[in-house]
Parts: C-alpha cells; structure tokens; sequence
C-alpha cells in the first residue's frame, strides 16, 4: 500500500480539462477533502484516472501511457476500483491509476505540465514556457485552481506573477502562498510588451472602446492619450482574454491590448505595437511544486519566508530586519499583509484593550541560500522574535538581461 499513501491527497470535483497540449480550461471549483475509507478511495481513484484518460497520451506525470494495457504480471497496477465485477460494463470504465502514473515527474521541460492563470496567448503562458522550455502549458481560470491543480497532480508545476515593476505586488498570489503548501522553486522574469489589436481591416479611427486587464489598461493610459483616441477603457479579466472575447463576437468598435502571441492565436490585427508607457515594464513569476529544490550555493539562491509577530511596537521589526542586516544578507523585498486569523489587536497605555491596531504578515525575500550558515543563523535569530515563520522557498535567481526583446531561457531550479 505504499502507491496508495503516495496519492493520499485532496480530492475535489471534477476539473474539465480538454485533451491534448494546452486544451482547455481548468476551471472548477477544486476545494479537497481527505479520503477515508475503501469506498471512497475506489470513487476518487475514478475520478482521477478519468483526468489521466481525458489527457490523451499525457499521464499524470508526463509517461505515455498505452490504451487499455492488460495488467502486468507482477502486480504492478493499483487494484482499487474492482472494474471485473460490474455488470459486464468494465469496459466502459475509466483504468485504474498505475504505478507508472505515480512516479516522479520529468526534471525539466519536455512533458513537465505547468499550470498558469489566463487564457492561451497570456503573458503568464509566455513565462511558463520561459521557465520550462517545452512544457505542456495548462490554462487555468483563476490564480487558486493553479495551486491546487499542483496539489491535486493535475499539474507538476505552477508558474504565477507575484509583482510588476510598474503595477506593484500581485496580493492575491501572496495570501495564495500562504494558504498553500506549495513550495517555490524558482523565479522567472518577463518584459511586457503590449499591443493595441482589433479585427482585421477596422481602423483605429472606429474605434469606441479598449478593452484588457486593469494592469495592462493602466500601464499603456499615457501612449494611448498620445495617440488621440476617443475610446472608454473597460476592464477584462486578463490581456489575452479581451483578445479572445473580441474575436469570439466579432466587435469591430472594440480593441484589446494583449501580447502579440494573442492577436496571432486570435486572428486579430495589431493596429499599434509596444504601447507600454515604460519600455521598461517587468513582471516578475514565481515557480511553484510540491516538493521543495535542494538549496545550493554554487550559484545565486533567494529565499522567501513570511513572519508575524504578536508583541507591540515596531522593535520586532527593527530586530528581524538587523538579524539580516548584521549578517551582510542584502532583502530585495518586504511587503505587509493583514493578518487573516488577527485582523486587529486592541490595546491601550494600561493594556486593557480600548485602542484598535492593525496585525499584519510579513513576507521577506533575501539574496541568499538557505544552504549557507549565514542564513540559516539569521533565520534562527529570526524565529526567537516572531510567533510565525515560514520558508516559502529558496531557489535560484533569475540572472538573464531585463531587455524588452530579450527570449533567453534560465536554468531551471529542478535540474541538478
């Protein structure tokens, strides 16, 4: 039974996911819940073999797996869903999972399925195959059905912004590390090139209206004022979303503003091209899975933690922030979010609780591995001043040139 503890995780109602690479939208609610007893067990291991066989040739870890194989003589396939004894309709009936199914996935890129938020044509598409060249990209809907697609191994890695260089941090995803037992285990930077983009042969002077993600809307206000258009901004969900909802119904009055990739895919036309007002707009992704990456220190680690602390003042912080200070560890980032378990502590001068404050978290990234003494000293330091503290990852650096035109690939952090 050691397979069947392998795959103990949540299971959540069934995710339509379209089959071959890149079909489809995961975009059912995944909510889990642990499975009990053998009953249980037989109806999720059909759910999750029906997934395997909606991906075609794709298994859950990237093996090919063949059309109905007999089952082997050693003993090797999960037995969990008794097919043989119902009614004669096993044919009918999803295979059960195999062991194949539930070894480690591929180390890198080929076959590896990454999970990002947005519809095909998204810049986080773009990211996740600048992370994982090659990779099988899986769209998702919503920033937390690519959590849990990971935890549900509907995905062997999720690639998601957390800030842009212009718009700032992308909360949602923070409070989403939090939540989750996700591990990250690298980080990817994209410049983001922005395109004006109708349907073929509408002129820009028709135009009445410009649609994409606030972000995007927000980013190219001044280029598109320079150009005279008279059009009402209206937010989207995402970039390449706009792109797909003015080519899906024909609106020749609207354009979008999305990447080139998505006007191709689309079929639209792009009337203006780099439209940023800063040519120097970035954003930076995260690399998430379910195990962490092996710290080392032959090449440039960052690690992320997040810490609260429940005494009052601002010496708490003053001491965290010395504990790297004093060690020479340089933060490239420290951003504060409400405690959702505390949202407020109430004091006074005699602590009787009459004054209202605000609890917050804390989320640091530092340019270090954990794998150096110096880090795992300052984190110890750490641990004696805060009441929570967690090590979100220590990864690799993403070293390639911040150029607009650049497509250079990193080093994976799962490769050895």
């Amino acid at each position: 039974m050691a397979a069947a503890s392998m795959i103990r995780a949540p299971v959540g109602q069934n995710p339509r996911l379209a089959p071959g690479r890149g079909g489809g939208v995961v975009r059912c609610s995944l909510q889990g819940a642990v499975v009990g007893g053998r009953a249980e067990w037989q109806s999720s291991c059909a759910v999750l073999s029906s997934k395997v066989a909606a991906l075609g040739a794709h298994s859950v870890n990237g093996h090919v797996a063949p059309p109905a194989p007999a089952p082997p003589q050693n003993g090797a396939v999960l037995d969990l869903v008794p097919v043989s004894s119902i009614n004669g309709g096993a044919k009918n009936l999803p295979q059960p999972l195999r062991i194949a199914d539930l070894s480690p996935a591929p180390m890198h890129g080929s076959q590896l399925r990454v999970a990002y938020q947005g519809v095909p044509g998204a810049y986080s598409e773009k990211a996740a195959g600048k992370a994982y060249p090659g990779c099988d990209a899986i769209p998702c809907d919503q920033f937390e059905v690519a959590f849990q697609a990971v935890e549900l191994w509907i995905a062997d890695r999720a690639v998601l912004p957390v800030e842009n260089s212009l718009g700032g941090s992308i909360h949602r995803n923070y409070d989403l590390l939090l939540r989750h037992r996700l591990h990250i285990v690298g980080e990817v930077q994209l410049p983001v090139h922005h395109c004006l983009m109708a349907l073929p042969g509408v002129r820009k002077e028709c135009l009445t209206r410009v649609i994409s993600h606030p972000q995007a809307l927000a980013q190219c206000e001044h280029t598109l004022t320079a150009m005279g258009l008279n059009v009402v901004r209206e937010a989207f969900d995402d970039t390449a979303g706009a792109a797909e909802y003015v080519a899906a119904n024909g609106l020749r009055d609207t354009a979008a503003i999305a990447s080139s990739r998505a006007a191709e895919l689309y079929g639209m036309e792009v009337l203006a091209d780099g439209i940023q007002d800063d040519c120097g707009n970035v954003t930076r992704f995260v690399m998430l899975a379910r195990e962490p990456v092996v710290p080392r220190t032959d090449r440039p680690f960052k690690t992320s933690i997040v810490f609260a602390h429940d005494k009052e003042g601002t010496s708490v912080l003053f001491k965290v922030l010395s504990a790297f200070a004093f060690r020479d560890i340089s933060l490239t980032k420290i951003e504060s979010r409400p405690h959702r378990h505390r949202p407020i502590r109430l004091v006074d001068d005699a602590n009787v609780g009459t004054a209202k404050h605000f609890e917050y978290m804390f989320y640091v990234d530092f340019q270090a591995s954990l794998a150096e003494p110096r880090a795992q000293n300052a984190l110890a330091e750490v641990q004696e001043y805060t009441s929570f503290l967690r090590v979100l990852g220590s990864y690799p650096m993403d070293m390639t040139p911040m150029t607009a035109g650049s497509s250079s690939t990193i080093s994976s952090s799962d490769s050895s």
